[in-house]
C-alpha cells in the first residue's frame, strides 16, 4: 500500500491536532524532532503552531493511508533569503512509529523530491540529530552527509549528539 500525499498550504484545526499528536507520538518513540521524551501534546502545540504559521512561503507535506489517517509529514521550509531561493529545507520529517519499517518514510522523501524538481528547486537540505543512523537512511535515497557540528544537540546533560547536515542535489536527473 502506498500514501496519498497532499500539499497543505492551509491545514484545518482537526489536521493541525492529528499533526500535533504525531509529533508527540514520534518524539515519545525517540523520533529527532525537535523534543526529547516524554513529551505531551501541550509541549508540542506551540512549537507546532508556529510550524504551520509559517506556511505560504513554507509547505506542508502530508502522507495519508489509505483509511485517511495522518502516516507521514514533513514541512518544506523557505529559506527567505533571495540567493538561496534555488532550494529548501526539509524539517520535522516523520512517519508514525506504528508505520514504520513499510516504507513510508521513502515514500514521503521520494514525493518531497518529486514535488521539489517540479519547482524546479536544484537541491534538499535537511539536518539531523545524529546517533540515531539516519545517516544511513537518507543516503539510500541519494542523500549526502555536506556537514557535521560534534555535540551540538544536548539531549540530556553529558549526552550531546552531532548535529548532521545532508544534502540532496537536484541538478541531476532523478534515478
Amino acid at each position: 500500500m502506498s500514501l496519498r500525499f497532499v500539499l497543505e498550504t492551509d491545514p484545518s484545526p482537526a489536521l493541525r491536532a492529528e499533526i500535533t499528536r504525531l509529533w508527540t507520538d514520534v518524539s515519545n518513540a525517540g523520533g529527532a524532532v525537535g523534543f526529547v521524551p516524554p513529551v505531551t501534546e501541550a509541549e508540542v502545540a506551540p512549537v507546532a503552531e508556529r510550524q504551520f504559521a509559517a506556511l505560504g512561503p513554507d509547505r506542508l507535506l502530508v502522507g495519508h493511508e489509505p483509511g485517511g489517517r495522518v502516516a507521514a509529514v514533513l514541512f518544506f521550509e523557505d529559506p527567505r533569503f533571495g540567493l538561496m531561493d534555488h532550494w529548501r529545507l526539509l524539517k520535522r520529517v516523520m512517519v508514525h512509529p506504528d508505520l514504520q519499517g513499510r516504507g513510508y518514510g521513502a515514500e514521503l522523501l521520494a514525493e518531497a523530491e518529486r514535488l521539489a524538481r517540479g519547482w524546479g528547486l536544484s537541491g534538499l537540505r535537511l539536518t539531523l540529530r545524529g546517533g540515531h543512523g539516519l545517516e544511513r537512511f537518507y543516503g539510500r535515497g541519494g542523500w549526502v552527509e555536506v556537514g557535521r557540528v560534534p555535540g551540538a544537540i544536548r539531549v540530556a546533560p553529558g549526552d550531546e549528539r552531532d548535529d548532521v547536515t545532508m544534502w540532496l542535489d537536484l541538478r541531476t536527473p532523478a534515478v
